[in-house]
Parts: C-alpha cells; structure tokens; sequence
C-alpha cells in the first residue's frame, strides 16, 4: 500500500510543483477565494485522508498509552511526501502553498493529534529557516530533512517564559566566530527526538533593550556538547509527541548559525507564527471534524426510549453545534491560509483561526463525551482521548487569551471608519 501510495504523490505533485508554489494557486483563483480544490490538492488531501484512516488510527490508542513516539509513522509519511510539505523547490522540497498544508494536516490530525503534531512541530522549527535563512543554511538544514526521515524543534518556551516571549533568560555571548549558549527551555516539542533546534536567546545583556533588538535566533544541533534534553513529560494528551525540557550548557554555535543577524531573533520568531498558526488550526478542525463523526455514528447507534439518541432534539440540535463549529473553523484557517499565499501579512485571521478552531474544538470534544454518556467517559471509546487532545491547542503556539490580545490589538490599531 505505501508504494501504490508513493506512486499516486508523485506522479501528481512532480509535474505541477510550479502551480502550488505561487502565491495564486488554482484553489484559490485569481479573484478571489474559491471552494474549489485543484486536482493537485485533492490528490493530496485523499492521500493524507487514506493515511490517517489506514496508517494513523489503528495505532493511536497505542502510542496515546505507551507515549512512544511514532517514528514508524513519520518514516512512512516522510516516504510518502507528507510532511516536509512547505520546503522551498530550490532547496529540494515540493514548496507548496499554506492552504494545502493545511488541508493535508487536518487529515493527518483527523486520525491523531498527538501523532500530528509531532509531525507539524518540525514544520514549526523550519519555518525560521525557511523565512529568514540564508542559502547555505537552508541547504544544509532544509536538505537534512529531506534526505531522511528526520525531524526538528522550536525551542522558544523557558520555565518562566511562555506566552511573556521578552522573558525569555537563555543568554547567547559572543566570543570570536561562536556564540557561548546558556539556558533552560521548556515544553519543546520533538524536544528529545530533534535533529537540531531553532533556538530563541538574548545577546543583548541590557534588561532595557526592547525585544526587538535583544534577541537572536539560532540553528542549534542536537549533538553540539552542552545539549542535554531532560525527561519526557507525560501530558494529559497528545502523548505521542515528545515534549521535554532542553538545557544549554557551553554550547558554542558557530556564528554561521545565526538566522539574519544579532538581534533580529525576536522578529523571526514572531513572524513564524502567521505562518504556523493557521496549519495548527487546521489540526484542530481535524480534531473537531472525528469528534463530530463519531458523535454522530455513535447517536445513531445508541438508543433510549426506543429509538437512536440522535432522534432527541437535545442531541440532534449538540450534533448541530458541533457541525457550525467544524465548518467555520475550516473556513477560518483557510481564510488565514489564502492570506499568506496571495503574500499578504496575516496575523489579525492566524490569530482568529488558531483562537476560534481551538475554543470551538474543545467544546465539540466536551460536547461527544457527553453525546457518548458513560462510555465517553471510558478509555474504550475514542472520543476520551479526543477531549484530553483537544485541550493543548489553548495553549501552546499562543494560548487563546494571547489570541484575543493580538485580535483586539489589529481591531484597535486599524479602526474602521
């Protein structure tokens, strides 16, 4: 099945990179949004939706126990050219626009987030690269990437610095050709399978000097002596991806490694998050999108009073709910997704995406445990693993509330007439 699976990628991407890559591309027309797939997306889009269905569930449930991470997974879909997906051509990738990334990750996530994610949290390390590296870093990193089934991290959050980026006290000092690296990160995900890190510090000693010019972003590699990933966390789900605490101690990057320049770190990890945000959102649609299915398989098999539960208002009209939130979710991601592809600043739709797929995502994988009564309160049935899933995407890439400051913060900046 891999190899029938293989063979469908790439006989349809390879003759059409060109029009996935341009800022236009077919789904979107050049007037306007349009809900109409290529042939290219949906051929992507089926692929990830058979992968899931075939690959991914039949052993999540696996993984969400044992919190083993899945590289059995992530060297299929790497064979496949599932992920990877947004790698520029001239480096070697598929470079494809947002919004198919996006389509082929609420696929991935419809089968599990935890798996998901421990694929799209490499996408969030490149991303720095992709946007702000210059050409040997990106063939050199990039290119690692592509020629194995290898993944990387993001390593911005610190024990005391999560959504408070300017807090961040991992300090970079320059001496000669290197920069002497010292800190603690925390909550990195990929953090103990990384091939290498992009790394978040300050190298400005000033503790006046605004975040703009204090912080510097850095190509860190798993085997540089003074990297030491700490212990896997065990979460309340998502537990296939790895997430841990990472210590710097000594370690001497190269000055080659620096993305930009020194002080430009601050604008590379904030400008990576208009871009990530709306592909996170597209998994909690995914998310949402299985609740909703199996919410619905489930009421019209369950039956009270003498007929399915999904007869009692009550349920049809939380069945309702469900599907309003699902689908302007993905409208939400999308919009978000088009906006980067016509090369436009996104960052008022990422947050609103990442905020509304996420809040509503929750409340759909309350809302099927309930629908499910008992047995969704059971580990037999899938929709507990959803609910303890669904509640990290509140949380990490900027929580919801840090969503809402950065909505209000465009409203009030830009105010209408």
């Amino acid at each position: 099945m891999a190899q029938l699976l293989r063979q469908i990628v790439r006989s349809t991407i390879l003759p059409s990179q060109r029009l996935l890559s341009t800022q236009a591309s077919e789904a979107v027309g050049a007037g306007g949004p349009s809900f109409q797939l290529s042939d290219i997306q949906y051929e992507f889009q089926q692929t990830a939706r058979k992968f899931a269905r075939d690959e991914i569930i039949p052993i999540a449930a696996k993984h969400d126990q044992s919190g083993e991470y899945p590289w059995e997974i992530i060297k299929k879909a790497h064979g496949l050219g599932l992920i990877n997906l947004t790698i520029p051509q001239e480096f070697g990738g598929l470079g494809l626009n947002c919004l198919t990334n996006c389509l082929v990750n609420e696929e991935l996530a419809y089968g599990c987030t935890g798996i998901f994610t421990a694929m799209e949290a490499s996408t969030l390390a490149q991303t720095p690269v992709v946007l702000s590296g210059n050409t040997e870093q990106k063939k050199k990193y990039l290119g690692r990437l592509l020629e194995e089934p290898l993944v990387a991290a993001y390593a911005v959050t610190e024990p005391g610095a999560g959504s408070d980026v300017n807090g961040v006290k991992t300090r970079a000092e320059r001496k000669g050709d290197e920069y002497i690296l010292n800190g603690q990160k925390m909550w990195i995900t990929n953090g103990g399978v990384a091939n290498w890190y992009f790394v978040l510090a300050r190298t400005n000693p000033d503790p006046k000097a605004p975040a703009s010019k204090a912080f510097t972003g850095f190509i860190v590699e798993r085997d540089f002596p003074g990297v030491t990933p700490g212990r896997k966390e065990i979460n309340m789900g998502q537990r296939a991806s790895d997430t841990r605490g990472i210590t710097f101690e000594d370690v001497r990057v190269p000055k080659e490694n620096v993305l930009i320049g020194e002080g430009a770190g601050f604008k590379v990890a904030m400008g990576t998050f208009d871009k990530t945000r709306p592909p996170v959102a597209s998994g909690a649609v995914g998310l949402a999108q299985r609740c909703l299915d199996e919410a619905t398989k489930y009421a019209l098999e369950r039956k009270t009073f003498g007929v399915p539960i999904a007869h009692h208002q009550a349920v049809s009209f939380m069945l309702a709910d469900m599907a309003i939130g699902v689908e302007t979710g993905r409208l939400a991601y999308w919009r978000a997704a088009w906006e980067i592809d016509q090369g436009r600043r996104n960052t008022y739709y990422a947050s609103i995406a990442k905020c509304h797929a996420a809040d509503f995502a929750n409340k759909i994988a309350a809302d099927a445990v309930q629908i499910f009564g008992g047995n969704g309160f059971n580990s037999e049935y899938p929709v507990e693993k959803l609910m303890r899933d669904a509640k990290i995407y509140q949380i990490y890439e900027g929580t919801s509330q840090v969503q809402r400051l950065i909505i209000s913060r465009e409203i009030l900046s830009n105010p209408k007439a």
